[in-house]
């Protein structure tokens, strides 16, 4: 059987994502293009683009969004309708009802997909697979270090820095958690996209002083049973409000399209 080579990668974004994926890949598949609108210390301007034209134009087979709700609003459906498949960790973007159908749209006129990394949660998989047998609830509690929550509207509802106990200041579905917390609530969005859907799925989201890890609680029952999945993910250096996992999670995805082995 002939190898199957590595896909050609380009990029949205050069924030921290962005940096933890390249160093993952370590080189085991080609980056053809970043699109940073700024240099940034530590990139080679080889390799940033300013457009999505100009990233298009360097022929990836693949696009990975590391930058956010507004990068897949703003880029999103142009990658789909070029026919290239898209991947994305900004999952929360898709609560929007009209982004969600525009993109849809878009990748069925592209002939490709709209791929959802899982992120910085465990257990996805199990979630979608008993989607199928029939879900009858599904809840997630989002607790991070409490100034981890800080440039988010739960500063305008907790003194951060005073906290000395958890405090839930969020409780309501996925999709309020989505839009209201964009940098932080891409976990929600991705549980509710793999179970029961934004409106349904039950979110807790706790600023909590006595971790320094980002902690994700899941839970679901249904037809196949009762589950619960909790994980304590180290935060990632470069940016505290995202789980270190997160980056792994797109690299897992990207090894794949060139192994003959999948999981």
């Amino acid at each position: 059987m002939a190898s199957i080579a590595p896909p050609r990668i380009g990029l949205i974004g050069d924030g921290g994502i962005s940096r933890a994926v390249r160093k993952a890949l370590g080189g085991a598949a080609p980056i053809v293009g970043i699109l940073a609108r700024c240099p940034r210390e530590g990139l080679d301007e080889a390799l940033r683009v300013e457009t999505v034209a100009d990233l298009l134009a360097r022929a990836p087979d693949v696009i990975v969004e590391c930058a956010g709700h507004e990068a897949v609003r703003a880029y999103g459906a142009d990658v789909l309708r070029a026919g290239l498949s898209l991947m994305i960790v900004s999952t929360g973007a898709l609560a929007d009802p009209a982004l969600a159908e525009t993109l849809s749209a878009a990748a069925e006129e592209g002939g490709v997909q709209l791929v959802l990394a899982s992120g910085a949660m465990a257990g996805i998989e199990g979630l979608s697979a008993a989607r199928l047998g029939g879900l009858e609830r599904v809840r997630y509690t989002g607790r991070k270090p409490a100034l981890a929550w800080r440039g988010t509207p739960a500063e305008d509802l907790l003194d951060l820095a005073a906290l000395i106990e958890p405090a839930v200041f969020f409780r309501g579905d996925a999709r309020e958690a989505a839009l209201t917390y964009p940098k932080n609530s891409n976990v929600a969005a991705t549980v509710a996209l793999a179970g029961i859907g934004f409106d349904r799925t039950e979110v807790e989201l706790v600023a909590d002083p006595t971790i320094a890890t980002n902690v994700h609680e899941l839970s679901f029952e249904g037809a196949d049973g009762s589950f619960e999945v909790r994980i304590a993910g180290a935060p990632s250096a470069a940016n505290p409000k995202t789980s270190a996992l997160t980056a792994h999670s797109i690299v897992r995805l990207l090894h794949g399209m060139a192994a003959p082995i999948v999981i």
